[in-house]
């Protein structure tokens, strides 16, 4: 697999990790396992994190297209 192969493929898959780690955390949320209002609070914001994450990804994406 060459170089740029790869790291398109670990992209996508990083990306599509983010992605269902988020919507398991959401689920996670919907169905009670918030326990406190400290505990929904933490659960957005890692949902946050992982949000810039991926738009991170894509500018990381976007400057190296450029080069």
């Amino acid at each position: 697999m060459g170089a740029q192969t790869y790291a398109a493929f670990y992209e996508h898959e990083l990306k599509k990790l983010i992605e269902i780690e988020i919507e398991n955390m959401k689920q996670n949320m919907s169905f009670g396992s918030i326990q406190s209002f400290e505990d929904y609070r933490h659960a957005c914001g890692k949902i946050a994190g992982l949000r810039v994450a991926i738009e991170l990804m894509a500018e990381a994406d976007k400057i190296c297209s450029q080069r």
